[in-house]
């Protein structure tokens, strides 16, 4: 049987540090008002000249590196990302480019904040597949493109940043389950209502969010999504080391750690210091804590997504 295991984590964030007191120098709004609300105290916002494939590649070499693997033994790469460099080519295919490879599967997946999990479960079943060895997947955002600054109740919750992990082929399984869903009847409580046409923008580039909404429906649906795991895994809460939910907002992450019945100190809370990087938000807090030495061999880990479309989805895997 072919299993398939995360080998190497990687991770990068711009060098621009965004703080709260930026906004409330220039908007309604203050640092006490965005962090009880939020928990966020800052964000990284990529320079005008770096897309999602300049911020994937330096995640990428990170998580190559830690997996003492050379780019040309990758044969797969999934780029998650809903702030791609163009409408085509793939930000996969550049990424493969910058990469200095050629030949691999390379392709985009488009599952807003759920992108990770959602790539994940993918590279997995390609390589349980048997066709695949060596997966790249990573989450990468410049989500600061698409707020409008002036509206408070979006532009302070989000940033920029990539992640990405080395999914390798191996004889013991290292992700155990992947639980996939979406419901697109609840696309108009978080999306970004736009395209171009003609060269012209046709609705809204910016993005949108029923905040009330989307925190009620996270909650719920990633208390159910970390239960219907578990159970397909043959698995239970307490067999869990550490739980990884979407870094949205740490009230939507302390709200599902509470129903699940989990103990505060298994739940990742990166947020403060990155905001909301939508795909990049999980394995940035993967990586971050790999690599602070929390997160250790054997440990089992839920990677959970949740955002726009809806989607949401849980992959449990043992590093």
């Amino acid at each position: 049987m072919i299993y398939s295991r995360i080998t190497g984590t990687g991770s990068y964030l711009p060098a621009r540090v965004m703080t709260n007191q930026e906004f409330a120098a220039r908007l309604d709004t203050s640092d006490a008002w965005i962090r009880s609300r939020t928990g966020i105290v800052q964000r990284h916002i990529a320079e005008s000249s770096q897309g999602s494939s300049d911020l994937a590649l330096h995640a990428s070499v990170k998580a190559l590196e830690a997996a003492g693997t050379k780019p040309a033994d990758v044969d797969l790469i999934i780029v998650a990302t809903s702030t791609p460099d163009y409408v085509f080519p793939s930000t996969a295919c550049l990424l493969q480019a910058k990469l200095g490879v050629k030949g691999c599967a390379a392709f985009d997946v488009q599952a807003v904040c759920s992108g990770f999990v959602y790539g994940l479960a993918t590279a997995d079943s390609f390589i349980k597949a048997g066709g695949h060895k060596k997966a790249l997947v990573v989450g990468a955002e410049v989500f600061s493109r698409i707020l409008d600054w002036n509206d408070r109740g979006t532009c302070v919750l989000f940033g920029d940043g990539a992640g990405a992990v080395v999914l390798s082929a191996d004889s013991k399984p290292g992700v155990h389950a992947s639980i996939l869903r979406a419901d697109g009847s609840y696309a108009d409580i978080l999306s970004v209502p736009g395209n171009v046409c003609g060269g012209a923008i046709v609705g809204t580039p910016f993005l949108r969010m029923d905040g009330q909404a989307v925190f009620k429906f996270a909650v719920r649906v990633l208390e159910e999504s970390a239960r219907e795991t578990l159970a397909a895994a043959k698995m239970a809460l307490e067999d869990l080391d550490w739980l990884i939910p979407h870094q949205a907002n740490v009230r939507i992450l302390e709200a599902t750690a509470r129903k699940l019945g989990l103990p505060r100190e298994k739940l990742v809370v990166t947020v403060d210091h990155h905001g909301n990087t939508s795909a990049a938000s999980v394995p940035l807090a993967l990586d971050e804590f790999v690599r602070s030495g929390k997160i250790r061999a054997g440990h089992r880990v839920l990677l959970q997504g949740v955002g726009g479309g809806f989607t949401w989805g849980s992959s449990l895997v043992t590093l």
